[in-house]
C-alpha cells in the first residue's frame, strides 16, 4: 500500500490530499529520512509525522485494506509516541480569566511555538 494511502486509511490524516501535502513538506518521515507518496508501506518500519509542535511516531504492523474505523487502528499500527511533558504544557497556557491575549502576547507565542519546532528538529 501506498504511504499516503495507509496515512489516510489509519485515520493520521483527514483526507489523502492532506497525507500527501504532509508527505511533500517534509513532515512525514519513514525511519528518519524524508520519502515520497507513492513509497511503498512495510510492516515493522517507524513513520514520524509531525504536526505543527506535536509529534506523533507509530510502528508499522500491517496495512488495511481501505480506510477502516478508529476502534480497529490499533491493529494496523504501534503507537511510539512518548507521553508529553506536563511542564511544557504548563509553560503555554495563559492563566484563567485573563482574557484574549494582547497582540503583543500573541506574538509572543508564537515566537514561543516557532522555537519549540526548531528545537524538535
Amino acid at each position: 500500500m501506498r504511504l499516503d494511502q495507509w496515512l489516510w486509511a489509519v485515520r493520521l490524516f483527514k483526507t489523502r490530499p492532506l497525507a500527501v501535502e504532509a508527505i511533500r513538506g517534509g513532515r512525514v518521515k519513514v525511519d528518519g529520512a524524508a520519502i515520497k507518496p507513492a513509497r511503498e508501506v512495510k510492516p515493522s518500519e517507524t513513520i514520524t509525522v509531525s504536526t505543527g509542535s506535536a509529534q506523533k511516531i507509530v510502528r508499522v504492523i500491517g496495512a488495511p485494506t481501505s480506510r477502516i474505523g478508529a476502534k480497529l487502528v490499533a491493529q494496523y499500527y504501534d503507537d511510539l509516541t512518548p507521553p508529553p511533558d506536563p511542564a511544557a504544557e504548563q509553560v503555554a497556557q495563559r492563566e484563567r480569566g485573563t482574557g484574549r491575549p494582547t497582540k503583543r502576547e500573541r506574538r509572543q507565542l508564537d515566537a514561543f511555538d516557532g522555537l519549540d519546532a526548531y528545537l524538535d528538529d
